[in-house]
């Protein structure tokens, strides 16, 4: 099956309110570009140097959707033209995110991480430092930021009891 009936396939499949992000991690640019001519326009990027690498070679109307780890470092590189940030993990995260949105001269959407896997390899917050987070006089200075939603990654396992939890 080519990607135009796989995305097509997909989209019909998806309960009402739902939206396909196509992964694009990867992939070379001319498989994006085929995806693109279906009209899709959101993709997902897990690392900011590829993320980066594409944008500039693609369609600028494209919806670019951080889905990786995020360094504060490295936020400045993709605040003038990420979509939505999935995996925001800390208030250092935050800060740097609103600071460089504000440079930019925009507000950008963001997922808060909340750690739910028993796993090193996963980042998050704590159920109770989104609550406390949520609620801060620092949290609501945060003028150029769009707290989406939550976000957060399972443990990888059969255990339906584990992932139940």
């Amino acid at each position: 099956m080519n990607i135009k009936n796989n995305i097509n396939q997909i989209k019909q499949m998806l309960p009402e309110g739902c939206e396909l992000i196509v992964v694009s991690k990867t992939q070379p640019v001319d498989k994006i570009l085929e995806a693109y001519d279906t009209g899709h326009r959101a993709f997902g990027e897990n690392k900011v140097q590829e993320l980066i690498q594409k944008a500039h070679l693609l369609p600028t109307d494209i919806q670019w959707h951080l889905i990786g780890h995020l360094q504060t470092n490295k936020v400045k590189y993709i605040a003038p033209f990420i979509y939505l940030i999935h995996s925001v993990d800390s208030l250092k995260l935050l800060q740097e995110i609103n600071k460089q949105a504000l440079k930019a001269n925009r507000t950008i959407s963001c997922l808060l991480q909340v750690y739910i896997a028993n796993e090193e390899t996963k980042f998050g917050l704590s159920t109770e430092e989104v609550s406390a987070l949520l609620q801060s006089e620092e949290f609501r200075g945060f003028n150029n930021i769009a707290i989406k939603g939550l976000m957060g990654m399972a443990s990888l396992t059969a255990e339906t009891e584990q992932i139940r939890s």
